[in-house]
């Protein structure tokens, strides 16, 4: 036995020996591969971090003029610096400094942090008093400071993604362009600072950026790491900023698993990606009080049947018939887990979240038909129509959309190129050279065009969706019209032959750039510079006079009652408890709401009255743009969805108002006549407001 085993050792030995120095030379060749670059002329390496100091620069120095910018024109816009303290509130809309109490709404406890997703605000004024910033600036310009700084990183973001995909800096100057020409249609900094996705979308696009990095073929180990870091930051951050972020980073997930699908990347790099988001998911459950939603986001349903369908996945050979069919089943599979692991999530996990945005689709998409004053309302909101002309009229005279329609149009018939190869079993080039003329196998490239198909298909929907689609079209088209490799593959596609193509390629990457740039400053960079030359006026002395008379008349105790949003102004301004808010998260204030919209209805006043004791309100605020509404869009007044919900007009017959006994409240408590003036008693009127008492003691005689 011992001879037996002595030859089988000593080959076992050999094998070994075998493998070892195979892998030994192996070693060696890929040692020699990576010593390469040291061997580069020092001109070459001086050349290259000049380009990408120079590009660093810029991007910094982009976002640091946009913040900037940003600071002078709401300064220009509103005055700010010379206004009052309650101006500046008004003029700064928004919820802010509220915290979970029992002082904000009458008759209810509410977790204002995660209800109102108050997380920024938190991190605020944490940094207010670490920094020692209050002894040195007030704590509202602290706050927009922060918030105009946060800006900065997003075009920062943007800058650097554009370059990331071109390869050169020129891309993310023009980026920059368009976003500040573009930006009545790129974000909602101007018209309302606090918003969440102002804090949110920074972020999400720094992850966007680290994501293009991370999925790039040419990537080396420790930029590789540093884009995973970077990545897993901010995806957290971005979830805990914004409470539909999980929505969005559900649509990337979809776009990163068609790109695992088709093979245009590396499984083992999007597999990783889907664990930051289970992380996140996790860790954002616990900070932000055990919040349910995310448990049942679509999101975590579709990550957990993306792992569970890669454990199930077997080595098979790539190319071959039974290789597509298991591609086919894989994608079933994601597809039909996804949906079953969501309802079951749903059946056993308690939660109320975004359970009228569901009601609302159907009601949008025609599936469904409703009365229900607050869905009516919700669709009558201009964000949530389908966009406008003068969106598209604005894109193309900057022509940011004739240049991204080009750039997506060329990149997605290259991908859907490259994707028939592969189902074909035909084998591609690992290393893309311009020469290939093929930009198509770029994974980051197609990750984008995916992206950006989703959203922009969301987008033309709901109008309100296009600050997340219109900074990546931004994007886009710089990358492209900077980029040579897109042009050398429509070049390959037109079978070029005149003039070398490469060089052509080279040569428009840098003179289209140039052209549009000197274009859109000679027409555009003038009417900046008298935007921030003007000193626009903010005149709203109505609301003033209302605030003053509250913080001087009303009683500590007091809890008023009118529309949402003058509520969570009164609550802002003044700090006096009120019945409402314009949140729109929570089933119990959207009723409320409605409830104490029906000031505006034909109910009697014994039906105001009762509605509005039932909430605790000591003063009601009518609004008189309300009362007197003229809508633009016909049956989009106030007034008239709360007719078709309380049944006082029947759409069917020409708007024909059908009988009722009672006047308009919102009109008839001004006359001061009979039983109006035994619930309620005027204390403070205005051109805008009229404040009602609402009486303790009543009289019931007719």
């Amino acid at each position: 036995m011992a001879e037996e085993e002595g030859p089988t050792i000593e080959l076992r030995q050999r094998r070994k020996l075998k493998s070892s120095e195979n892998k030994e030379s192996a070693k060696e060749e890929k040692i020699s591969d990576t010593l390469v670059p040291e061997r580069t002329p020092k001109h070459v390496l001086f050349q290259r971090f000049a380009k990408i100091f120079i590009g660093c620069l810029a991007a910094v120095t982009s976002g640091m003029m946009y913040a900037l910018y940003l600071s002078a024109y709401h300064e220009r816009k509103f005055w700010f610096s010379n206004r009052q303290e309650l101006e500046r509130e008004i003029t700064f809309q928004g919820v802010y400094e509220l915290t979970h109490n029992n002082r904000t709404v009458s008759l209810k406890t509410i977790n204002a942090v995660q209800q109102m997703s108050l997380y920024p605000e938190l991190i605020a004024s944490v940094l207010y008093q670490a920094t020692g910033s209050n002894e040195v600036i007030e704590p509202v310009y602290f706050y927009i400071g922060i918030v105009f700084g946060l800006q900065g990183i997003y075009v920062t973001a943007l800058f650097v993604t554009s370059w990331l995909m071109s390869g050169t800096w020129l891309a993310g100057m023009l980026t920059v362009a368009w976003f500040i020409i573009n930006r009545v249609d790129t974000t909602r900094i101007e018209y309302s600072i606090p918003l969440r996705e102002n804090w949110a979308l920074p972020y999400f696009a720094c992850q966007i950026a680290a994501l293009t990095g991370y999925l790039k073929s040419n990537l080396n180990t420790y930029g590789e790491r540093f884009c995973y870091l970077l990545m897993s930051a901010s995806t957290y951050t971005f979830m805990m900023m914004w409470e539909y972020s999980h929505y969005l980073l559900f649509l990337q997930a979809i776009s990163l698993f068609l790109l695992d699908s088709f093979s245009l990347e590396q499984s083992e790099k999007v597999h990783e990606v889907y664990k930051i988001y289970i992380f996140s998911l996790f860790l954002g459950y616990l900070l932000q009080f055990e919040n349910s939603a995310l448990l049942v986001s679509p999101l975590l349903s579709l990550v957990v049947a993306l792992m569970f369908a890669k454990c199930l996945q077997l080595n098979v050979k790539k190319g071959t018939f039974i290789a597509k069919i298991m591609k086919v089943i894989n994608f079933y599979l994601v597809c039909t887990l996804t949906v079953t692991l969501n309802i079951i999530m749903k059946m056993f996990v308690p939660h109320k979240e975004n359970g009228h945005m569901l009601k609302f689709l159907e009601v949008k998409f025609g599936l469904n038909m409703t009365k229900n004053f607050t869905m009516n309302w919700l669709l009558c909101q201009e964000s949530l129509q389908a966009p406008s002309q003068d969106f598209f009229l604005r894109l193309t005279q900057s022509s940011l959309l004739p240049f991204y329609v080009l750039v997506l149009i060329i990149c997605f018939l290259s991908m859907m190129q490259v994707i028939f190869r592969r189902i074909n079993g035909k084998s591609l080039k690992e290393t893309i050279t311009l020469e290939d003329g093929r930009i198509g196998g770029r994974p980051e490239i197609i990750y984008h065009v995916i992206h950006t198909i989703l959203l922009g298909s969301l987008a033309m929907i709901i109008e309100g969706l296009k600050y997340l689609w219109t900074p990546y079209v931004c994007m886009l088209a710089a990358f492209g019209v900077c980029s040579p490799e897109l042009w050398m593959t429509l070049f390959k596609w037109l079978r070029l032959r005149t003039v070398h193509p490469v060089l052509l390629a080279l040569i428009l990457s840098m003179a289209v750039p140039t052209i549009i740039g000197l274009s859109l400053w000679k027409e555009f960079f003038p009417r900046l510079m008298t935007e921030l030359m003007e000193l626009q006026e903010f005149y709203d002395p109505d609301t003033v006079e209302l605030m003053t008379w509250i913080k001087r008349q009303a009683p500590v105790a007091a809890v008023f009652a009118g529309s949402p949003q003058l509520m969570g102004a009164i609550k802002l301004c003044t700090g006096w408890m009120v019945t409402s808010l314009p949140l729109y998260n929570d089933d119990d204030l959207l009723k409320r709401n409605e409830n104490i919209y029906q000031i505006y209805s034909k109910r009697s006043a014994e039906d105001i009255y009762k509605i509005l004791t039932s909430y605790k309100a000591n003063y009601l605020i009518v609004e008189d743009a309300i009362c007197n509404e003229v809508g633009t869009m016909r049956g989009c007044r106030v007034k008239d969805l709360l007719d078709i919900a309380n049944g006082h007009v029947v759409c069917e017959e020409g708007d024909k108002l059908s009988y009722s006994k009672y006047g308009r409240f919102c009109h008839e408590v001004k006359i001061n006549y009979s039983p109006y003036v035994n619930y309620f008693t005027r204390v403070y009127w205005n051109r805008s407001y009229f404040v009602y008492k609402i009486n303790t003691v009543i009289s019931f005689q007719s």
